[in-house]
């Protein structure tokens, strides 16, 4: 075969693979757009809504409790001045979030590759792999590389901090290799920093790559790696929405996560042809940056599982990214039957991942036909709407209310709720409130008491299901406004 017919070859090869990669990638559009709500997304909506309507004291995002929040950071910041400047409500303003996330993640998986490798199909193949390279259990957390997490996660900050810290790893091994100037190296020190605060368990992620990365440095670039880091430090120091470095000593978080580290096998299998990638890489360079960067994620993962410290899981994108990149440059980097072979093991686990998660295709179609596919193929199905709920509560107003659901999405459309629908840190009598809410519906409390827990609270609206226990719906102190879908009716409490 002559020269002209190999290039010719490759460049049909190239575009197929970026053929491949748009599939996905216009998927993950259609979820920007449609923004499918099965988490926490009714959390940043309403971080959103708070700054919106108090920019210097936005107070806790789900509860009416004047306590800073780490979920206030340099992104959400933005949104709402965007929210504000173009009129829109905080889940208005999270489709601009969603498309911001998806072209920082998008990029900075291209960047990253670039900075590793100058083959071209690396990086088509690099998008593929991180999308599609899990296992066949269906995983879906903030902040993991993965079609269906993405998908359902586009327009929360740990995605566009996870595109950020790709932006980072790609600029500082750049800077690195050709000793760029302090300048320079105080810029990604901010980066960090930015990063540190949009999602701090992205940022620990991030960390671990800077680590990584520096690995190379040398004694030429630490003066300027200690610049960076002093003004990284410095700018956590001075936010001034959370005492960021607070977080350090934190507990109550550890519960939430300890599902992250059941069911490794079923959800991560595929990508074993990565971790022989990352063998390769480790016996030709002791100081490869994804050897070192799947090391120490790994380190950590375990170290959290092994102690109870779940919380420590969430850096597991410093396990799944080099592994998945890995195979994606080596593929890209192969030759003659080395190859071939490469080709046809990424061919086979790229197919099987995106066999396994094909029920993300439900994402971007009609209500009935997206309720078809999951039928058939594993999906996470989208929340049911308490949007009928939400148009009725003035904004500021606190409900009381149990359902698992209502916690997680009435905060989007302004009002508080009794006890917050997550873990918080800085919250002193989260405790106290999850008790009133408990006690409130615990079939054994008398009237007085659920009206003394509402009066406590300041809750002026109840929603709960009829025939549920709590006060009942023709009780003299409650007016029922609306009903719902699923026998849920949205009570007011009379003034007394």
């Amino acid at each position: 075969m002559t020269r002209a017919a190999v290039t010719l070859r490759a460049a049909g090869a190239q575009r197929a693979l970026w053929g491949a990669a748009l599939l996905p990638a216009l998927l993950l559009l259609v979820s920007a757009v449609r923004l499918p709500w099965a988490g926490d997304l009714g959390m940043h909506a309403a971080v959103v809504e708070r700054l919106r309507a108090d920019l210097p004291h936005p107070g806790h995002p789900l509860v009416d409790a004047d306590v800073p929040s780490p979920y206030y950071s340099p992104w959400t910041v933005v949104l709402a001045l965007a929210a504000r400047a173009a009129g829109l409500d905080g889940l208005q303003v999270l489709h601009l979030a969603a498309l911001a996330g998806f072209v920082a993640f998008a990029t900075g998986v291209a960047a990253f590759v670039r900075a590793l490798t100058g083959r071209p199909a690396a990086v088509p193949l690099a998008l593929l792999c991180v999308l599609l390279l899990q296992g066949t259990r269906l995983f879906a957390w903030s902040g993991m590389p993965g079609l269906t997490s993405l998908a359902l996660t586009l327009a929360y900050p740990s995605t566009l901090a996870l595109g950020a810290a790709l932006h980072l790893w790609a600029l500082l091994r750049r800077a690195v290799a050709d000793d760029r100037s302090f300048a320079a190296f105080l810029t990604l020190g901010l980066l960090l920093a930015v990063v540190l605060l949009v999602h701090q368990f992205t940022g620990a992620v991030a960390v671990l790559g800077v680590a990584a990365v520096l690995a190379r440095g040398g004694r030429r670039v630490w003066r300027k790696v200690a610049a960076a880091g002093g003004l990284a430090l410095g700018a956590l120091w001075a936010w001034p929405y959370y005492p960021f470095f607070e977080l350090g000593g934190a507990d109550g978080l550890d519960a939430i996560h300890r599902p992250l580290a059941a069911h490794l096998v079923g959800r991560f299998w595929l990508l074993a042809p990565g971790a022989v990638a990352l063998a390769a890489r480790w016996r030709r360079d002791r100081r490869d940056p994804l050897v070192l960067l799947f090391a120490s994620g790994a380190a950590v993962f375990a170290a959290g599982a092994w102690s109870g410290h779940w919380a420590w899981c969430r850096v597991l994108p410093a396990v799944l990214l080099p592994a998945q990149l890995a195979l994606a440059v080596a593929t890209a980097e192969a030759a003659g039957r080395t190859r071939r072979a490469l080709a046809a093991v990424t061919g086979a686990a790229l197919l099987t991942g995106a066999c396994a998660q094909a029920g993300a295709v439900a994402y971007a179609l009609p209500a009935r036909a997206a309720r078809t596919v999951r039928a058939h193929v594993q999906a996470v199905a989208p929340w049911p709407s308490f949007g009928w709920a939400g148009r009725e509560l003035p904004a500021g107003a606190t409900v009381m209310t149990n359902d698992y659901f209502a916690l997680r999405m009435l905060p989007a459309y302004g009002p508080y709720t009794v006890a917050p629908a997550w873990p918080d840190v800085f919250l002193p009598d989260e405790r106290e409130r999850r008790e009133a809410t408990r006690r409130y519906y615990a079939p054994s409390a008398s009237r007085a008491e659920r009206l003394g827990l509402l009066g406590r609270y300041g809750a002026r609206w109840v929603l709960q299901k009829d025939g549920a226990p709590g006060l009942r719906p023709d009780d003299p102190a409650l007016r029922r406004t609306v009903r719902g879908p699923g026998g849920f009716a949205l009570l007011e409490v009379e003034k007394r």
